[in-house]
């Protein structure tokens, strides 16, 4: 059965500016979950590595989100569609690395891309727009808040994994003030989680305690398949269906939709 839509694109950024947590893991195997469901999702791809473009194997990127922001580009022509049944993408090149220096002199530099989305009428055609962050609060995760009406967190479960997030939490309220004041955050997802590991299970106790029910009841285990599956440009829902990785971003998307399930990366 086909899910119901909702009136308007849910706009949801992935954000942490710690590098090496899961943010473009958790966007693309989260957007495949919820394609998969049958939602019709959006993948911005506002990384200057491009790195959700390459784990979905795009070719083509004579188009990418600094058209989008920079050189006035529609929406429609930028986004093109993946391998994956109902799962779009914008996606980006090396070319956004020097777009925070060419946006700071433009008034309207945190609106680029909410001004990108909301003209004309091909983001409403989907259920979900995924922002694929840079790991710093740069401009163009500034934009990326402005745009959003949400934002997911990816926390490693590591040592100094909370170090940071007052600082996330602060720009969210300053975003609030000046530009957006409905964004909220979604939820943070504790990822890489070994539940071996007595660090990880103390990460996972200090971040509750913390943040409460701000963190996800699913938790992403440490998973070879989700590692392996980008070098064959594939989430990992289509590299092995089965494995706990897609287990897990099933579950995400289930919980982040209402339609609660719960995984655990506990043995």
């Amino acid at each position: 059965m086909t899910p119901p839509r909702w009136t308007q694109p849910r706009t949801i950024a992935i954000v942490n500016q710690k590098g090496g947590v899961g943010k473009t893991t958790t966007t693309i195997n989260l957007g495949a979950a919820l394609a998969e469901s049958g939602r019709r999702v959006l993948i911005i791809d506002l990384d200057p590595q491009g790195n959700a473009s390459t784990g979905l194997a795009v070719e083509d990127r004579s188009k990418t989100t600094y058209d989008l922001l920079l050189e006035g580009a529609d929406l429609a022509d930028v986004v093109q569609n993946t391998a994956i049944e109902h799962l779009s993408i914008a996606p980006a090149t090396t070319d956004l690395s020097s777009a925070d220096m060419e946006m700071m002199n433009n008034e309207g530099r945190s609106f680029l891309l909410r001004n990108a989305l909301t003209k004309g009428d091909v983001a409403k055609n989907f259920d979900v727009v995924l922002i694929d962050c840079p790991p710093s609060l740069s401009l163009l995760t500034v934009n990326a808040m402005v745009a959003a009406n949400s934002i997911l967190v990816p926390l490693q479960s590591e040592f100094f994994a909370l170090e940071g997030l007052s600082q996330l939490l602060l720009t969210v309220r300053q975003i609030r003030s000046a530009a957006n004041p409905g964004l909220r955050i979604e939820g943070v997802v504790l990822t890489m989680f070994d539940g071996r590991n007595n660090l990880a299970q103390q990460v996972e106790a200090d971040a509750r305690e913390t943040l409460g029910e701000l963190v996800f009841r699913t938790i992403v285990p440490r998973n070879v398949r989700v590692s392996e599956a980008p070098s064959f440009g594939q989430s990992v829902l289509t590299y092995d269906s089965g494995s706990k990785g897609s287990l897990a971003y099933r579950a995400l998307a289930q919980e982040l939709t209402g339609e609660t399930t719960e995984v655990s990366a506990k043995p």
